[in-house]
């Protein structure tokens, strides 16, 4: 794995900081070189010219010349040339390295470019002359003395000043070999950090492919690599939770299928073989058909809920009255009260109570939880149905006195296939379980709220929110909001 991160991101990434680096320490001890250089060079310059006026102030206050000469070159270590208009050359020196070295000869370019650019009105000039054995730096100018004009050039020895350029040179190559070392070191370091965590979302990302979930990735401190895989156990969370529930729900759905469809079978055998005489076959084949309708509601319910999950049941929201929209569910149930003899209790804070949501998906949520308020009340009790508004919110509570929900399972009702009561035979009481699913479904897609409270033996309290759209007029489309 490591020889084949040279060839990716981390290679790179350590290529390019690695070469900048070591291009910015180059450059910098060039630069520092050259500056250190140019500086001692500036300093003999200036010692040079120094030297030079010198030479006119003692020979102004009355020394002779050749005197003054001798005495600034042994001071100085300094070669002190004299040339006369008739070409002739005196030296001045203390040291007999200078005595072989002369720029005065009329047959060398140098010293005929010195004679050429040297100025009449006395001003300084320098050059580089090489001696046989060291670098000589020189100061040129003309040189009033009596009415001749001469040509006086002073040199000096400046191979320390390259000595020292090349050590402090060589020592630049060397801090900067180590500074290059280090550089790369860290960038080493910082890379490797910056990339181990994709290396490692790479792997765990081949184990979710191999259906292995239980992979996380190791969260080290709060940069942006660490935000990142915290996003990405948190999306490994909800994929095994995924994971989990379609697990669950093709194993559900193939209970709620298999166990009616298995029933139906062996009761159709049954009056097939001679085994339930014939005139017990209306009585099976309303079990039957009791088994088909609840099949038939539970793919139904299946469906809504795979379009309100998937996104393709596309909200209409509109502003219309909640009271008048219970007032007419309600009527869809008398059949059913009156038949169980049951009263619906309507409590509405005020006459009208305007809301801004989806009316036909809100219908839904209040016709799954009215019926199955009546479905787990008793014979003669009380459904109840009330709303009030707040200054943002409207809630709307669907309350029965019925058996009511142990505390374990509120947490779970909202589950697909969740039941409280878990018999699977033909039942009054039992549904697909799929339909508090479908309620908060649609709640949420609103972007509101349903909770639940429940007593065992007592009933059942929900109580869902939607968004107030204040007091308005009725809207007059289609007299969606007139009561018959």
């Amino acid at each position: 794995m490591r020889r084949l991160r040279f060839k990716t991101i981390f290679s790179r990434i350590l290529f390019t900081q690695s070469l900048a680096a070591l291009a910015v320490i180059l450059l910098m001890g060039g630069v520092l070189t050259l500056v250190v250089r140019t500086q001692n060079v500036q300093d003999v310059r200036s010692l040079l010219y120094n030297r030079s006026q010198a030479i006119d102030s003692l020979i102004q206050q009355g020394e002779e010349p050749d005197q003054v000469f001798q005495k600034i070159a042994a001071d100085g270590d300094f070669l002190i040339e004299r040339i006369d208009s008739h070409g002739s050359v005196r030296s001045y020196y203390s040291d007999e390295r200078w005595k072989s070295f002369s720029v005065a000869d009329p047959t060398d370019t140098a010293y005929n470019t010195v004679i050429a650019t040297a100025s009449p009105v006395g001003d300084t000039m320098s050059r580089y002359f090489r001696h046989p054995e060291f670098p000589v730096l020189s100061l040129y100018r003309t040189w009033k003395h009596g009415s001749e004009s001469q040509i006086l050039l002073v040199h000096t020895d400046i191979s320390s000043i390259n000595r020292h350029s090349a050590e402090l040179l060589l020592w630049t190559l060397l801090l900067s070999l180590l500074a290059f070392l280090g550089s790369v070191l860290l960038s080493y370091y910082n890379t490797h950090r910056l990339i181990d965590p994709f290396v490692e979302i790479n792997h765990i990302v081949q184990c979710y492919s191999r259906g292995d979930f239980s992979q996380r990735i190791s969260i080290k401190g709060k940069d942006e690599a660490a935000q990142l895989g915290r996003s990405f156990n948190e999306m490994a969370e909800q994929i095994k939770d995924l994971d989990n529930t379609r697990r669950s729900f093709v194993a559900n759905v193939s209970h709620e299928l298999r166990s009616p469809l298995t029933s139906m079978k062996g009761f159709l055998e049954a009056m097939q073989d001679g085994t339930i005489p014939q005139e017990q076959f209306p009585e099976y084949i309303g079990i039957v058909l009791a088994e088909t309708r609840r099949m038939t509601a539970m793919v139904n319910d299946l469906l809504d809920l795979s379009r309100i999950e998937s996104g393709m049941i596309e909200l209409h929201f509109e502003t219309f009255d909640i009271n008048e929209l219970i007032r007419r569910t309600l009527i869809t149930f008398e059949a059913r009260l009156s038949e169980r003899n049951m009263e619906m209790e309507v409590r509405f804070a005020q006459e009208q109570c305007y809301v801004y949501a989806d009316s036909t998906q809100i219908s839904q949520v209040l016709r799954n939880l009215i019926d199955n308020a009546i479905k787990y009340s008793g014979i003669g009790q009380t459904v109840s149905v009330s709303t009030y508004s707040m200054r943002r919110e409207v809630y709307v509570t669907v309350k029965d006195n019925g058996v009511g929900i142990p505390q374990e399972d509120i947490p779970h009702i909202f589950d697909r296939f969740y039941k409280v009561e878990k018999a699977h035979t033909p039942s009054p009481t039992v549904g697909s379980g799929l339909g508090l699913s479908i309620v908060k479904r649609i709640i949420e897609q609103h972007g509101q709220t349903i909770t639940v409270r429940s007593t065992r033996g007592r009933g059942t309290q929900f109580t869902f929110t939607l968004q107030h759209a204040g007091m308005m007029k009725r809207m007059t489309d289609g007299g969606k909001h007139d009561v018959t």
